[in-house]
């Protein structure tokens, strides 16, 4: 009898075991129901008109839209990780749940990101963070002991990989037309940035400051416009976007915005063509000077004459150039001549020298 029993008590444990193949071992029952967003008024059923905005998120096909899809994994364990099946971005909570099989009453339960534990072993089944971060993506995973029935030692869960995605880029400051508008005219600042599809229905707030103080507060619209720019808008402007809970907000990198005077060329024509006048002798004419004569030394009296430290004129570099070699070739014959007057002179001494003896 007593083999009998510890038979029927085998088979009963291989059965369960049986009915637990190809489902996942620590899941419950679940029913996949396939819902639509409807209200109701007066009565009648039909579609919400605000939920048409997220016709984007839906696919459509011939008329016919469907669902998100969501991932369904089935595992057999003694224990597994249970996180949220929809992507998770920047904001949002997240919540893990160390399951056991058939929730059985779990002992020590320890949650661990990327090998570290997030705190010390405790009773607690769920881990949850109030608003995740991209620093919270990882490989998240648990363990825990089972206290009666189960194996009675230490289980792990299989790392589930948690990726929190961005919310929103940082926000970028343009100007338009210019961040050097003119005076008095218009300039418009943008805070540019862009939602995920996921999530195209949140709603952002915008704020615009110069030079640290606030220039217009928290509004819905994206941009800051100036009907007339002056000489008091210049200045260092930035922008900020953020969540209605300002769970989420980031900053835009600073811009400078120059408004541009009336600019100095606008004096009047007289004044312009009289500095230009005066201005004439000090600068070097745009046409040639007529050759120099070879023998003739420039004199600082001549109007085209220029120093050379002064004005470098490459034409007056020739001419100098060309006066240096004439006064070497003169140098030449002057040597030339000093040597034939000295044979002069020497041939009339031997002349003088030679008469008196004639006569005597």
């Amino acid at each position: 009898m007593a083999g009998a029993f510890y038979f029927s008590l085998t088979m009963l444990w291989a059965a369960q075991i049986l009915l637990a193949a190809g489902c996942h071992a620590a899941a419950r029952f679940e029913t996949l129901q396939c819902e639509r967003p409807v209200s109701t008024r007066d009565g009648i059923c039909h579609i919400d008109e605000d939920l048409r905005g997220q016709r984007e998120a839906d696919s459509q096909l011939k008329g016919y839209t469907f669902s998100q899809p969501f991932h369904l994994i089935v595992s057999y364990d003694w224990l597994i990780l249970q996180s949220p099946a929809k992507p998770i971005f920047e904001g949002d909570p997240l919540v893990l749940r160390c399951q056991a099989w058939q929730d059985w009453p779990l002992a020590q339960v320890t949650f661990y990101r990327d090998g570290s534990a997030l705190g010390p072993p405790g009773p607690n089944r769920e881990f949850s963070i109030a608003v995740a971060k991209e620093a919270d993506s990882g490989h998240y995973h648990c363990s825990g002991i089972f206290r009666s029935p189960g194996p009675g030692s230490t289980e792990t869960a299989s790392s589930v990989t948690i990726t929190v995605q961005e919310l929103f880029p940082a926000p970028v400051l343009r100007a338009t037309p210019s961040a050097k508008p003119k005076e008095g005219g218009p300039v418009t600042l943008s805070c540019q940035t862009k939602l995920p599809l996921q999530r195209s229905a949140t709603r952002l707030l915008f704020s615009f400051y110069k030079d640290g103080k606030t220039v217009r507060s928290t509004g819905l619209s994206s941009e800051f416009q100036i009907l007339k720019a002056s000489e008091a808008h210049s200045g260092s402007y930035w922008c900020e976007a953020a969540t209605e809970d300002k769970q989420v907000w980031k900053q835009s990198s600073k811009l400078e915005i120059r408004v541009q005077g009336p600019s100095s060329s606008a004096a009047s024509p007289t004044l312009n063509s009289a500095s230009q006048k005066s201005a004439a002798p000090e600068t070097t004419p745009k046409e040639s000077p007529k050759p120099v004569p070879p023998l003739s030394t420039p004199s600082s009296e001549d109007p085209g004459f220029s120093p050379p430290l002064q004005v470098p004129d490459p034409h007056l570099y020739h001419q100098m150039g060309a006066l240096l070699k004439q006064l070497q070739d003169m140098r030449a014959l002057l040597g030339h001549l000093v040597m034939e007057l000295r044979n002069l002179s020497f041939h009339l001494k031997l002349e003088t020298t030679k008469g008196p003896a004639k006569y005597e």
